[in-house]
């Protein structure tokens, strides 16, 4: 079996303050620490689970949070390019795990929620619906027939993502406090949540 992992950071287990996703911040190397711990998690769920190719994109601000020296060595690594949002993500994999992800721009409740640019865009639209990253990341690999299967981060995530895409296990790990601020799962249970939907996934592909 074949999965692919992408990854944003924030969604990503104990990260609760949007200092911890900025690299000009005192607190981002917590913050990349947090999600290096989650993808080792994910890796190792996914590895139990009897996935034997895993592959991992970060794609937080164009990747560069992940260190290689502290990585699981049962999954493969690459960080995204402008022209391709996860560069080897073909018909061969089995399904699509958004991990750390957040909601789109202009969600009531939702923690750091933006589509791509908080800055730049407010409102993303395909086929006239206002979507997220979690559509975008969907359509793109509904391109190639793979379903997406699993998605973590705050509970306004989860909601987008089980009204998106219907079947899909999720893992809620935290809960806004209006939009720069969240109280998060501790990390082992976060962690366990999320280990938990995995399993889950990987018994429902074929389904």
């Amino acid at each position: 079996m074949k999965l692919y992992v992408l990854a944003d950071m924030e969604g990503i287990s104990g990260i609760r303050a949007i200092e911890q996703v900025k690299r000009d911040s005192n607190e981002y190397a917590h913050g990349r620490e947090l999600m290096m711990r989650e993808l080792n998690a994910a890796v190792a769920a996914l590895a139990e689970a009897g996935v034997d190719d895993i592959v991992v994109c970060d794609t937080h601000a164009g990747g560069g949070q992940v260190r290689m020296d502290a990585m699981d060595p049962r999954a493969l690594y690459e960080t995204p390019n402008a022209g391709r949002l996860m560069p080897s993500l073909d018909e061969s994999f089995d399904g699509v795990v958004l991990l750390g992800h957040h909601a789109k721009a202009g969600t009531r409740n939702g923690f750091l929620d933006h589509t791509w640019s908080s800055a730049s865009w407010f409102e993303y639209r395909i086929n006239d619906c206002n979507v997220g990253e979690i559509a975008i990341e969907a359509a793109w690999a509904a391109h190639y027939g793979v379903p997406v299967v699993a998605v973590s981060g705050d509970a306004a995530t989860a909601a987008e993502a089980r009204e998106l895409l219907g079947r899909v296990e999720t893992a809620t790990v935290k809960w806004a406090i209006g939009r720069n601020r969240a109280k998060c799962l501790p990390l082992p249970r976060a962690h366990e949540e999320i280990a938990s939907a995995l399993r889950r996934a990987v018994a429902s592909i074929g389904e």
